[in-house]
């Protein structure tokens, strides 16, 4: 049975940009043959699927053949091909040769057109292509397709005449050697240009001037990797547009700690604000050791007085267990219910349950007091959900309030292994000073943190970055292993994480300015 392939333009780098219907043939695929510049769209794509770099958005001529080869060959064995491609697959890639070769080979395919580079970094880089005054033209050009050095043989004097904008996809190196043509040709050294380096990724840099001035910065210092170079009035206009690289995290380095499970919560609203969020989980989630614990609990909430969730997570797994089980929400009617930290009772909340306590932060004996608050605990029948690493402090706690205790273990943390490729990558950006911040989300986190790294290492190679912690009790553990927290959130969320981070790194740039 053969398979089918689709050719999905991925954009220019940033993962939100990938379209809807991207995203779900992404999310459908067996098999993801991808460019290395759009890594991060593999996000969207199924854990299990198999994943195949294959380099560079244009490949030479061998490599591309190969390319095509392994598409068709992974189809015929009856697999789902996701083919992401940088940019737009039918602009300046070779997206139409790949296809060709998939309709010579009567290999089903589709397309999915992509933000091409052009239109996507210039967009990110604050520069619109059209504007009114600013001509009627746009001409792209293709540049770093070939030899690093060589640039495209076209009527250099035509395009030096164009009233409109120039955009050429121009490596480091033919940057100085484009507009050094576009100058002998009769171009103005004085019209507007800038060069976008990393378009639409957290490292995005923009260097503006006129031609003349970015001729001469690019002759000295050859600019990095690939760019985008745009000439036009247009590009005058950053100064006034520019967005992505003014939001206040922009460009820093911020570990994330968490579970793969939990880390999207964090990830996707540092990234939001500009950041470059860096998983390197100090442990994963695995299911209890008896799973089907947690449906015969929800199978028999209502047999119970109080439902009190330690954790999100916890709370997530139960009402899962409720939802594919005999019962439904109704069976929480007489059942009061407890959370622990602002995140648990979000979670439940979300579920169109309102928590009956909330108890910021995680101690066994303000939890009982909030409690008993509540109404006194003699003879009620409690159901504690937890994670396997918050012990039974709190079922201890409550019995000796006179509450008959059901602990009920809802999933199980294991330690990520040292030699773990992102706890080699996150000691190595450390020990080389980029990072900028390190988050953690609980005191487990820290604990491991300190165990793969290390207990002194950790602490003399957190001594030199932010560290930002969810809360007091998080901030207490991190103290306890010599890591002084650089700032403590408040409220006790991922959301007053993000806020503390942002009011830091804000104070932080002004003072840079004032000095």
């Amino acid at each position: 049975m053969t398979g089918r392939v689709y050719v999905i333009g991925a954009g220019p780098g940033d993962p939100g940009l990938l379209s809807a219907r991207g995203v779900r043939l992404l999310s459908e695929a067996d098999v993801v043959v991808y460019d290395a510049p759009v890594a991060a769209v593999l996000r969207w794509a199924r854990p299990e699927a198999e994943r195949i770099a294959v380099g560079a958005p244009a490949e030479k001529a061998v490599a591309q053949e190969a390319i095509a080869i392994l598409l068709a060959e992974k189809a015929r064995e009856g697999h789902v091909v996701a083919r992401l491609k940088w940019g737009d697959p039918f602009v300046f890639a070779s997206g139409a040769r790949e296809a060709l070769f998939l309709h010579e080979q009567q290999i089903p395919f589709e397309v999915v057109p992509g933000i091409p580079a052009a239109v996507g970094a210039a967009a990110y880089a604050g520069i619109p292509l059209t504007y009114p005054g600013a001509g009627d033209t746009i001409v792209l050009l293709r540049g770093n397709e070939g030899d690093a050095d060589a640039i495209p043989d076209v009527d250099w004097r035509a395009l030096a005449a164009i009233d409109g904008t120039l955009v050429c996809y121009a490596g480091g190196r033919q940057v100085p050697r484009v507009l050094g043509a576009l100058i002998d040709a009769g171009a103005s050294g004085d019209r507007a240009a800038a060069l976008v380096l990393s378009g639409t990724l957290p490292d995005q840099e923009t260097r503006t001037g006129t031609v003349a001035e970015l001729f001469r910065a690019t002759s000295d210092e050859t600019p990095p990797g690939p760019g985008l170079l745009i000439v036009g009035d247009v590009a005058g206009l950053r100064s006034h547009l520019r967005w992505y690289d003014a939001r206040p995290l922009f460009g820093r380095r911020i570990v994330i700690t968490r579970s793969p499970e939990q880390a999207a919560s964090l990830i996707e609203p540092l990234e939001a604000l500009g950041a470059q969020a860096i998983e390197a989980p100090t442990f994963r989630l695995l299911p209890a050791e008896d799973p089907e614990a947690i449906d015969r609990a929800a199978a028999s909430i209502d047999q119970y007085d109080w439902a009190v969730f330690e954790g999100a997570s916890a709370a997530t797994r139960f009402l899962s267990a409720l939802a594919r089980g005999p019962r439904d929400l109704r069976a929480l009617g007489r059942v009061s219910v407890g959370a622990i930290g602002p995140s648990t009772a979000d979670r439940l909340f979300a579920s169109g349950i309102k928590p009956d306590v909330v108890v910021p932060e995680h101690r066994s004996d303000r939890i009982g007091e909030a409690l008993v608050g509540s109404r006194s605990l003699e003879g009620q029948r409690v159901l504690i959900v937890r994670p396997d690493h918050l012990h039974d402090l709190l079922a201890q706690d409550l019995a000796a309030r006179g509450a008959a205790v059901t602990d009920l273990v809802a999933y199980r943390s294991t330690p990520a292994p040292p030699d773990a490729p992102a706890a080699q990558q996150l000691y190595r950006l450390l020990l080389d000073g980029k990072v900028d911040a390190v988050t953690f989300a609980s005191p487990t986190a820290v604990n491991r943190f300190a165990a793969i790294i290390g207990e002194e290492q950790a602490a003399d190679l957190l001594g030199t970055t932010v560290v930002a912690t969810i809360g007091p009790v998080t901030a207490a553990a991190a103290r306890e292993r010599g890591i002084t927290p650089t700032i403590v959130a408040d409220p006790y969320t991922t959301q007053g994480l993000v806020a503390g981070l942002v009011e830091y790194f804000t104070r932080q740039a002004e003072a840079g300015s004032v000095a």
